[in-house]
Order: C-alpha cells, then structure tokens, then sequence
C-alpha cells in the first residue's frame, strides 16, 4: 500500500515537473528567423546625414518583432515602455538585443539589453549625455557613441567602451572628430563612420581600428560630397556592404558592396540599375540582404528583400503607410569575433610612431606631373598650439615618441617654411607602437625592406617640452 501510495506521489511529481518543463520551454521560445525593425512616424525627408544627429535621435520611434512568415499578423512592439527605441543589435548568441531609447521625452539616450525570451530589460549606460549607437564586442563588452558637449578635445561624438553591465567605462578615440553607426567585424576590429568637427567639417569615412583604439587605419572612403549612413556589415563571401548617397542629397541613397580584402579599391554599386532610396541594408544568413527602400519621396520606407548576386529587388516584407521602416535586424546565432590581444599600458604615458619616408606619395596627389618639393622640416601641431619643429632625416624617416591620448596632426615645411600637406588627425594609446610608409601614400603600399636611419636614434619627444616629464613616465621599453 506504502509502494503504491509512493509511486503515485513520484508520477505525479513527474507530472508536475513536465508540465513546468513544457511551459519554461513555451515561455523561453526561440526567436530564430524574427525579424527587428525600428519604425518611426517622423518623415525622412530633411534627414542630416552628414552630422547623424537627425536619425541618431528619432523621435518616437518604435523596435518592433515580425515574423517574415506572417509579417502583417505577427507585429510585436518591444519597447513600449519607452518615448523612442532605435539601433537593435542582436548578441551573437542570438538570446539577447542591444538597443538605445529615452525613456521620457526629455531623458538623455542610453544604451539597453533586453532578453529576448522574455522581453525584460536591463540598463547599461547611466550617463547624463546622449549614449547611442551599441554594437557587441567579444566577452562581455560593447563600443557605443557618447556625446560630450565640453570635450577638451573638441571632438563631437567619441566612442568607449564598456562591460555588459556598465562597468569599466573607457574611451578609445582622442581626436576632434565624430562617430556612429559602429560596428564590429568577424576579425575583432571596430569599424565605424568618422568624420572631423575641427578646425572645420570633414567628409564622412569609415575607418577601422582595435577595440582598444590602436591600429587605426582608413577603411573606405569615396569622392569629396559623398554621404555614407549605417553601419558597414559584412556578408558570408567576405564582402562589406553599406548605404552611400551622392553629393544631391540623401534621397539618392545606394547599396554598397566593397571587398574586404580591398575596400578602397573594390567599390561595387549594387543598385544603379533600381531607382528610388535605399536608407539601411542587412545581410541575412541565407545570403539575401533585408533592406529598407522607397521608390519615390511621397512613399514611405518599406521593407524588402534583395538579391546581391542578381543585383534585384525582391519581395516586400513589411510596409505601412503610417510608418517608415528605418533599420532591420535577423534574429540568428552567428559566430563571435576575435578577441583581439592589446598592447595597451596605462601606465606608460607615451607612444611610438615611425615613418619610413615623408617625401613618398601617393602618384595621384600629383597634378599634371607636379613633383612635391622635398620637406625639410616637419611641424606638429596639437588642438590649440604648435608642438613643435623638427628635421626629417635625410632618407625622410622620422621617429616620435608622443604624449598617449592626445590628437595631434603633421604638417610637411619646405625650406622657405610653406606648408606643402598636412595629415589627418592621429592619436597613439599609451604603449601602442605606428608606422606608415609616406604622407599620404597609397594605402595599399607596403614598406620598403630598409631600416630607416630615424630609428638608429632615439625617439624625438613630443611636445618639444616633453623632456620636463619625468622619465618613468615616457619609458616605453
């Protein structure tokens, strides 16, 4: 009677742990194949692409969950509890979602996580600036753009880094320039649009670098007038596409593809043939990209499907007249990038740069076969100030040793103290060690197998003053 009266208290505790099984396994269903998109209300059409600030701070705009199977029964809104929600960013687990909102009107924008099984949310920038545009870096981290209103620097919006909880806030870019729409490649680097607020407007590129902000190297860049928007993505056969609009306007906006091995010199437009706008593109993983298009400006952005190896527009997906759809995301597990090594130390105040030949340029820099005269003297030159002027040696090589995080640019002199060119902004992390062939070479050069004369010597401190620190504190070996 005691075994029978057992066994049925042990079936139906079984019974009961089933039952909680089936519905923990209904409650934490998989999203695999859903669909992310932000929507918004507010028209398009007098978008600024050029400082990112219009599309960077929607208003009310809505995250929203659709299932491409049924996309016009399954509409799910997820960030409900928020004023406006954009930029979702799926974890390489495919489990959990990145995004950045206001909670109210007239909070500043942070960044989110939510679980996607269950919808719940958690904060992960608690700042009193604008923190945007999230992208997921191996082992627990994440890059976003922070703007900074009295930046020192006098950049506009600089990128940091930070643990999935918030913790371990660092910044990695030191110039006077603005970023968005970052994202991280399969090989661990950080690549994002850049483009100078000072002394006057750049031209938007992107560029890449390390998560810790080393190694910074352009990327792609086009013709002077150009407008790149979104994040640069890459494709299962090693290509990175975009959207680029040319100089009449945004409304011209083109899908991009470039190699990644070659992106300076691979350019392909996937979509001169289609007319209308493209405003974001995605690579699915079944090869075909989600895209956010419109055939004329009295249209609303529609979701659609498109084929880069056809080069055509596909099916619609998604479309409303009372929305534009402004970005999509595939729900999907998809592999995690390297974990790159850093070399930086933050004990070490300083950094190294070298360059091979400032006399050696790139051939079309060259006007009607006008030969640059020979630099006699180089001067740095910082945010408010000359840092000083020095000889090259006579093979043009030069060695710095340079103050970490701290912008400066080169100017090449010629013997009467004309400024022949003047480099981009450049900035070294503490410990990190730079080359480059030239001044404004061909970025596919690869250095001459010669030991340059400047590193036979010590490193030339910058600023001129920099002998004054103490030596601990620019030791670098």
């Amino acid at each position: 009677m005691y075994r029978k009266r057992a066994t049925i208290i042990f079936l139906l505790l079984m019974a009961f742990g089933s039952s909680g099984f089936f519905f923990s396994s209904c409650k934490e269903k998989s999203m695999d194949g859903m669909i992310i998109i932000t929507r918004t209300k507010e028209k398009t059409e007098n978008a600024n692409y050029i400082t990112g600030d219009h599309w960077r701070y929607l208003p009310q705009a809505q995250i929203v969950e659709l299932d491409p199977a049924k996309p016009d029964r399954s509409i799910k809104i997820l960030t409900s509890d928020y004023y406006s929600a954009r930029s979702p960013q799926i974890s390489y687990d495919g489990k959990h979602m990145l995004f950045c909102a206001q909670q109210k009107q007239t909070d500043p924008w942070q960044i989110w996580e939510m679980n996607l099984s269950n919808r719940k949310t958690i904060q992960v920038t608690s700042s009193k600036e604008n923190c945007t545009d999230p992208a997921y870096l191996p082992l627990g981290r994440m890059v976003y753009s922070k703007f900074s209103a009295n930046d020192k620097l006098k950049g506009g919006h600089s990128l940091y880094t930070c643990n999935m909880d918030g913790s371990d806030q660092q910044r990695i870019t030191f110039n006077p320039h603005t970023y968005f729409a970052s994202n991280v490649l399969s090989d661990g680097r950080v690549l994002t649009i850049d483009r100078q607020v000072y002394p006057d407007n750049g031209h938007p590129e992107y560029i890449i670098f390390r998560p810790d902000g080393t190694k910074t190297e352009l990327f792609y860049q086009d013709k002077e007038g150009s407008i790149l928007s979104g994040q640069g993505l890459e494709t299962a056969d090693g290509r990175v596409v975009f959207i680029e609009s040319d100089a009449s306007g945004p409304e011209t906006g083109n899908i991009i593809s470039v190699s990644y091995n070659r992106p300076l010199h691979s350019k392909v437009n996937l979509t001169s043939d289609t007319k209308g706008d493209f405003h974001s593109v995605y690579p699915c993983h079944s090869g075909k990209l989600l895209v956010s298009y419109r055939k004329s400006e009295t249209e609303p952005y529609s979701l659609y499907e498109f084929d880069p190896e056809t080069k055509t527009l596909g099916k619609e997906i998604y479309n409303t007249n009372d929305f534009d759809v402004l970005e999509a995301v595939e729900v999907w597990k998809h592999t995690r990038p390297k974990k790159l090594p850093s070399e930086v130390h933050m004990d070490i105040k300083t950094g190294l740069i070298v360059c091979q030949d400032i006399n050696l340029h790139d051939p079309k820099l060259s006007v009607r076969s006008l030969v640059f005269p020979k630099v006699s003297n180089i001067e740095i030159v910082g945010i408010d100030s000359s840092l000083g002027v020095f000889q090259p040696e006579e093979d043009g090589s030069f060695y710095l040793r340079v103050l970490a995080d701290t912008p400066f640019r080169l100017r090449s002199l010629d013997n009467s103290g004309n400024v022949l060119q003047t480099c981009n902004w450049i900035w070294l992390r503490p410990n990190e060690r730079r080359g480059c062939v030239g001044c404004h070479e061909n970025q596919e050069l690869v250095p001459e197998n010669r030991i340059p004369l400047a590193v036979k010597k010590s490193p030339i401190g910058v600023p001129v003053h920099i002998k004054k620190i103490k030596e601990k504190m620019i030791d670098t070996e």
